[in-house]
């Protein structure tokens, strides 16, 4: 397999983005499904190629969390746009957002650390939150009273693993500022 298909596995879920968030915006519920569910796909091939053919690379490793993070935060940004997510989910989602960027900007800033790999907290929120986005996806298709039920007990994990993750990164960040 050669070295560039992970990333441009990546790259295509960067591009999906926009037209995830419109599909949403535009009412296309379906069609944002769908979207999503190929993005979803494409970040999973792309970490099980990089993976399975070592073919992890530098570039990847960079893309890779700005894809997920760029149709996340569209996608719940999207969803609570139109009326369809409360806007509490998407101020603790984003505000760990900023606050890790922050810490991570810091740690740069005032000491040698550069590298900042991912948590097992910090992938199980990730995955949290897509189950959740996927659920108010459906719910916008659907309509059932057992999706409605469903998707909206998943903000409480999203929101406490969301939280969690931050709080772990915290910890995590300060043990790395104190033994660099």
């Amino acid at each position: 397999m050669p070295r560039w298909v992970p990333n441009l596995l990546t790259i295509l879920r960067l591009l999906l983005v926009p037209f995830v968030i419109r599909a949403i915006l535009g009412a296309h519920h379906t069609r944002a499904l769908a979207l999503f569910a190929v993005a979803a796909i494409t970040d999973v091939l792309d970490g099980a190629a990089a993976r399975h053919f070592d073919l992890r690379s530098q570039t990847g490793a960079y893309l890779d969390p700005i894809a997920d993070k760029a149709l996340l935060s569209g996608v719940f940004l999207a969803l609570a746009a139109t009326g369809s997510l409360p806007w509490w989910v998407v101020a603790i989602i984003f505000g760990r957002d900023i606050y890790l960027l922050a810490a991570a900007a810091i740690l740069l800033w005032l000491t040698p650390v550069r590298n900042f790999a991912p948590s097992s907290w910090g992938k199980t929120s990730t995955f949290v939150q897509i189950v959740t986005a996927i659920l108010w996806m459906a719910r916008n298709v659907l309509g059932t009273s057992a999706i409605d039920a469903l998707s909206s007990a998943m903000l409480w994990p999203c929101a406490a693993f969301t939280i969690a993750s931050g709080l772990h990164y915290t910890w995590r960040g300060a043990h790395l500022a104190r033994v660099d």
